[in-house]
Parts: structure tokens; sequence; C-alpha cells
């Protein structure tokens, strides 16, 4: 199904808002939505997908238009509140059109995190009440139209309804390129961080975080023992470290974080602040974009992390641009108490060779515990 065909269909329904979190399976209308709108009022990437939803509503609320909100199924948990007490017909019934996209859907290999959710997507949606369409790459603009027929009825009665993309559901050849004026790659900034937490407990955050602290481990024949790589629940290790932190005070707990995750979650920081582990070092690696998945932009250039954490409590806060002031900062924080914020600017890129864990979840967690249970 191409893109533009429908974006097309949906703008026939009155819809002209996008707001979302991106995923690699919806790229093509991630890359469509940044060439047509680029950041725009009709256009936000949001901070999480709940996020998407709240803003939806508030824009039918005020044009009396339909919003449309794209998400990976992984968020769909995000917008349960949400969508049951907000948009449902038995509250405001406020109509809105999902995309989601599929992945771990049944039959179709995909990374662990992804193979529970994918099993449950659909169900998800039938008890959330929004009806849906399947969308693969031999959809039609036929039958994508007899759809939007009836979805125009249930929108108009103020029920939501969604497209679930499959992969290769959607198309588009137009290309978008995401970049920054950072030189330093977010791999050697990992191999920096590792060097110096050496056998302290370091927690990834989900995406190329881990897939970059798992092959650095490989390539300096070190043990993953040391590491809880976060393969899903994105935006939640700052707050699995901090769990890790108040339960071995004796140990230096490292939280290796990007700027989307951190965005998606932030309050997690007022809770770091609040408990104030003295063994707790909060990294965020900002490219400002959510890579993952494409590249496409946060919001992370526009705020100051460092202010927040010390808003939020943290002891200090380091803010560096490139490997030697990170250096420096690494020198500086040893010894001293924490909650310790290091922000520390990325480029946007990986290499084009970068793996997958070879060990599984279960065999990651299990060398973990029992590496965890060593330590004081």
């Amino acid at each position: 199904m191409d893109v533009v065909e429908l974006v097309k269909q949906l703008k026939g329904l009155n819809v002209d808002f996008f707001s979302g979190v991106p995923d690699s399976q919806l790229k093509p209308l991630c890359n469509y939505l940044m060439n047509s709108y680029g950041i725009s009022n009709n256009h936000i990437i949001a901070a999480n997908e709940g996020n998407a939803v709240a803003l939806a509503a508030g824009y039918h609320l005020s044009t009396g238009k339909i919003p449309c909100v794209y998400l990976q199924n992984s968020g769909l948990g995000n917008i349960i509140n949400p969508v049951a007490s907000l948009l449902n017909k038995k509250v405001y019934g406020i109509p809105c059109v999902f995309v989601v996209g599929w992945r771990g859907e049944p039959d179709v290999h995909d990374e662990p995190q992804h193979v529970f959710q994918g099993e449950i997507t659909l169900k998800t949606l039938e008890v959330m009440d929004i009806d849906y369409m399947i969308i693969d790459k031999n959809t039609t603009e036929e039958e994508l139209h007899i759809k939007m027929k009836k979805f125009k009825l249930m929108l108009d009665s103020g029920k939501s309804v969604a497209f679930v993309v499959k992969k290769g559901g959607l198309s588009y050849d137009e290309k978008v390129k995401h970049k920054n004026e950072n030189t330093t790659l977010r791999e050697e900034i990992i191999r920096q961080i590792t060097n110096a937490a050496e056998e302290d407990i370091i927690v990834s955050t989900t995406g190329k975080t881990s897939r970059e602290l798992f092959e650095i481990r490989e390539q300096n024949n070190q043990s993953h023992k040391y590491d809880f790589l976060t393969v899903g629940s994105m935006g939640h290790s700052s707050s699995i470290a901090l769990g890790i932190a108040l339960n071995k005070p004796n140990t230096r707990v490292w939280c290796i974080d990007g700027d989307g995750a951190a965005l998606m979650h932030m309050g997690s920081m007022a809770v770091i602040g609040a408990k104030s582990p003295d063994n707790y070092i909060h990294v965020i690696i900002n490219n400002g974009a959510h890579e993952s998945v494409g590249g496409q932009p946060t919001v992370a250039d526009d705020i100051n992390f460092g202010q927040i954490a010390l808003g939020c409590g943290y002891k200090a806060a380091y803010h560096a641009k490139d490997l030697n002031q990170l250096q420096d900062v690494l020198c500086e924080i040893q010894g001293k108490k924490g909650p310790i914020f290091i922000e520390i600017k990325s480029a946007i890129g990986s290499r084009d060779d970068l793996g997958r864990p070879t060990t599984t979840p279960t065999e990651n967690k299990t060398a973990f515990m029992t590496y965890l249970r060593e330590c004081n």
C-alpha cells in the first residue's frame, strides 16, 4: 500500500493532524510526514504514545476534526489509559484514527521483546473497542476505500479505529536523511563508559545502545554478567537501574539512557532524585533522535537535561560535547556521591554491520542476577 494513498484517504475522513512515536515498520509514513509537514502544528512527535493520544484529543476538541496517532504496537500499553478513560464513547466519545506497526506478527521472525506483544496486538485493540483493518503489501486502494466508509460512520459516532500495518505493508519512494552537527559516535561513548565502569553494574536502554554494549563486551572478551540489556520497555531503564541501586547500595550502578527513552517517561527522574541513591550514575546519550527506528527528531535539542536533573534532586549534573570532555567528567566523578547525571552529545548513526545480542534475554537475566548475588 502506497502511503500517499493511505494519507489521501485519511484526509477524506477530515484527518489533517498526526502525532505519535516513530516506528521502523511505519518508516514510510514517518518519512512522508516529515517531508510533507516536518515538525509543525500538523505533525508532532510526542514524548510517548499516551502523550500523542492526549494531543489528539485536544486537537479534536478545538477543531472538531479527526486526529491520527501512529505508534509501534509496543506502545499500545501507553495508550490504554487515555483511550479507555478519555476517548471511549462511555466517557467523552472522542474519535481517533490509529496507525499501528505490527512488530512480532505471528509466524514472522522478530526480536524476543516483540513476540508476545505481537501475539496480543489484535486482542488488545478488541478489548479497547477499537475496530481495525490489517494492511499488508497486497492491500488494494479499493479495499481501503470500502473500509474507510465503514470507519467514517464509526468516527462520526465518537469511536476510534485503527490500521494495523504488517511488515512491508506501507511503501514510500522518497527518503529522509536525519543528521545533526555532533561528530562523536554513540558506540565510542559507550566504550569509554564501560572502561570507566570496570566491574560496576550497567543497565542500558533499548535499541542500538544495548546492541552496541553487547558487541563492545564481545570485542573486549569481557563477560556480559555486568550488564542488563533493556531490550524492550522503552523509557524504563533508569527505573530498573534505580531498583537495583537501592538494593545494592555498595555497588555503583550506571544507567546508559537515550534522549528519546528519557523523554518517554521523564517522571522517573523525579523519583531517582527523591530516593537519592549515592551509588547511581545516569548517563543520557543525546543525539536528538529516535535513531533505532529511523532517526526521526526528538525535542531533546531544545531542553536542558542537566537543569531538569538538578531540579529533581540529583547531586550533580555534567555536560560533555565530545570524548575528551566526557573523559574529564568521568575522572571528576570518581568518589563522588550520586545520583550523578551526565549528558553527552552524539552523532546520529551506527555501524552498518552492527549485530544483535547472541544470548537470549533469559540468559542475560540469569547471568546478571548471579553476578548481583556476588555484590555486597
